[in-house]
């Protein structure tokens, strides 16, 4: 069934300066009409006293499928966003073997198809990730790529990077950097600091980041390219962020919820649910790195002031044997479609952002960063008439504590495990059909 009525809800819809207790119709898996007291045959969704979206958009999703499905695999990835309130994510294409060919990110869409939400393929800036050799951008772009990334890995050289943007460019399609200069980074396991000395770990500087940033955004600008600037996490970059759009540059930014809430104490911290020793806890290790409070509040400032565009999970699931081992050979990353909005539900409830910021930095921002909205995907991240017809239904009061052996993603690996946060998910609805639900 695709045709819905969600009745009674606070609808909030940023794109269009909606914000409203109305009802919301879907036929025929779209859009059909946002009003009051609308009358229909459909079946009837009671929001009475939720918050009604339209369907989060995650720009940054590792789903493991090819090659690791042991970690994850598209059903499981998919189903753990439709907990998270996504309907549409961005599939990163670092896969084994990589998206950088036709071949591969077909075989990724034709496994996508029946999922309970949305999956947009991206395409390897280079063959196999190596920032050697640029891959055949226009046959990926011609398969249904959105962007191009070689996430987990930057592009370090310059020349390479140079013709990456030139290509992509006359794509219409942005790049989509992971900036770490790798010399300056030199190993590190987490933040460079107090923490890390305390530890007697190898820090990484934020520094790293900040050097390949403003790199990527002269070449960007030299080439009349579009650039995205993957998981920012440091105070510098988020002014070099703001100074770059000052002077005109085609540029977005996304932040993980992790590098709005957490900081590198997390790593020394003992964790709540008491299932691992004190200190070194693998599951806050993470690249970029969990960084101080002060890079924090500058994410938290930058994403209010529009500065970033997007939040975007950087959901990246690992088998149990990839965290249950020595701090500097544990794999980085955090499992975090499950999570994101109760993170940024807690910033609310602490006053530290607005709620309709934070919606609308889950739907219309990512959409417009990327220009999503094409095609048969007009309206994407909006509730505008002949939209998708894709929701997240909210609580941003329900208080609820994480417990990852509940998530649906393969991937338990979350240092939010025991933490209470604040919003929840109640239900997903995805072309006209729920498919999540939890009500208590």
């Amino acid at each position: 069934m695709s045709d819905l009525l969600i009745r009674g809800g606070r609808v909030l819809d940023p794109a269009n300066g909606v914000n409203a207790t109305l009802d919301v119709l879907i036929t025929d898996g779209r859009i059909a009409r946002v009003g009051a007291a609308l009358a229909s045959d459909a079946p009837v969704f009671d929001a009475t006293g939720l918050v009604v979206a339209p369907g989060f958009v995650d720009l940054h999703t590792h789903l493991r499928e090819p090659g690791e499905e042991h970690k994850e695999t598209i059903a499981t990835g998919t189903a753990a966003a439709a907990r998270g309130g996504f309907t549409t994510i961005c599939a990163m294409p670092n896969t084994q073997p990589t998206m950088d060919s036709a071949a591969v990110l077909a075989r990724v869409v034709d496994a996508s198809r029946g999922a309970p939400v949305r999956v947009l393929p991206i395409g390897a800036i280079t063959v196999g990730r190596q920032g050697a050799q640029l891959a055949e951008l226009a046959d990926l772009a011609a398969a249904g790529a959105v962007a191009f990334s070689d996430d987990g890995n930057g592009v370090t050289d310059s020349a390479v990077a140079r013709r990456a943007f030139e290509y992509a460019s006359d794509l219409g399609l942005p790049i989509a950097e992971h900036c770490e200069d790798p010399d300056l980074a030199a190993g590190g396991v987490m933040h460079e600091g107090a923490v890390a000395t305390r530890l007697g770990l190898r820090g990484q500087p934020s520094l790293a980041e900040v050097t390949m940033l403003r790199r990527d955004i002269a070449l960007a600008e030299l080439s009349n390219a579009r650039l995205h600037i993957c998981h920012i996490s440091a105070e510098d970059s988020c002014r070099a962020v703001a100074d770059a759009k000052a002077r005109g540059v085609a540029l977005s930014a996304e932040v993980a919820p992790h590098h709005l809430l957490l900081t590198d104490s997390a790593v020394g911290a003992t964790p709540p649910d008491g299932t691992r020793g004190a200190g070194y806890d693998t599951n806050a290790k993470v690249n970029p790195p969990l960084r101080s409070a002060s890079d924090v509040a500058a994410c938290i400032e930058a994403l209010a002031a529009g500065v970033i565009d997007a939040v975007a999970t950087d959901h990246a699931p690992h088998a149990l044997p990839d965290k249950q081992c020595e701090f500097d050979v544990a794999a980085f990353g955090i499992s975090g479609l499950e999570t994101a909005f109760g993170v940024l539900g807690t910033l609310v409830a602490q006053d530290a952002l607005p709620l309709e910021t934070a919606i609308a930095r889950l739907t219309i921002g990512p959409v417009r960063a990327w220009g999503l909205d094409r095609d048969d995907l007009r309206g994407l991240g909006t509730l505008s008439d002949g939209a998708p017809g894709d929701l997240a239904i909210v609580d941003p009061a329900a208080v609820w504590t994480v417990d990852p052996e509940r998530f649906a993603s393969k991937g338990k690996n979350t240092p939010l495990s025991g933490m209470e946060l604040t919003g929840r998910v109640v239900a997903t609805v995805s072309g006209g059909r729920i498919v999540h639900e939890e009500r208590d």
